[in-house]
C-alpha cells in the first residue's frame, strides 16, 4: 500500500466510487460478500486498491495545504517539482491560533515585531504525491489557498 486505508466513514462517503471500481473488475455485490467471507485476504487488498487510488487522485489534485498548530501557522502551495511555504510564528507565548481570537490577534499583529514570517521553497526529493502525503500524515490539511493567497499577495506587494 502506497498511502494508507481510508477510513470506514471515507469508505460509506465513497460507496458509488467503490461500487464502480468492483464493477470495473467485474465484480458484483453477490461475488463481493463471497469474497470479504472466504478469501479475507483479497477484500484486503481490493480496499487498500481502492484507497491509493482515491488518494492518488486527491494527491494529484492538491494546491494548497495548511497547518495550525497554537503559535504556528504553516501554509504550502504546491507545483509539479517543488513547494512553496509561508510559515507564520507568534513570538508571544499566549496566543492560540487555534482559536477565533487568536486568529483576531494574528489579522490585528500581522506585520508586527510580534509575528515571525519565514518564506520558503522547497525541491520535492520523492515523489510529489508522497511528499504533500507526509505534509497530510504531520497534520496538514487541503486548502482554497485563500490564506496562502492573501498573505503571498502582501508579501510580494
Amino acid at each position: 500500500m502506497k498511502y494508507a486505508r481510508l477510513t470506514k466513514e471515507q469508505f460509506e462517503e465513497l460507496h458509488p466510487e467503490f461500487i464502480n471500481f468492483l464493477a470495473s473488475q467485474s465484480i458484483d455485490k453477490a461475488e463481493w460478500d463471497l469474497i470479504k467471507v472466504n478469501k479475507p485476504q483479497v477484500a484486503e487488498q481490493e480496499l487498500d486498491v481502492f484507497s491509493d487510488l482515491i488518494w492518488e487522485g486527491v494527491l494529484t489534485k492538491a494546491e494548497y495545504l495548511e497547518h495550525f498548530s497554537k503559535n504556528h501557522i504553516f501554509l504550502f502551495q504546491c507545483f509539479d517539482t517543488y513547494v512553496n511555504s509561508i510559515v507564520l510564528k507568534s513570538l508571544v507565548p499566549e496566543v492560540d491560533f487555534l482559536t477565533k481570537e487568536g486568529l483576531q490577534w494574528l489579522s490585528d499583529n500581522m506585520f508586527t515585531e510580534t509575528i515571525e514570517m519565514k518564506i520558503g521553497k522547497k525541491v520535492f526529493t520523492e515523489e510529489r504525491n508522497e511528499s504533500i502525503f507526509a505534509l497530510i500524515q504531520q497534520g496538514a490539511i487541503l486548502s482554497d489557498g485563500q490564506l496562502y493567497q492573501q498573505i503571498n499577495s502582501i508579501i510580494e506587494s
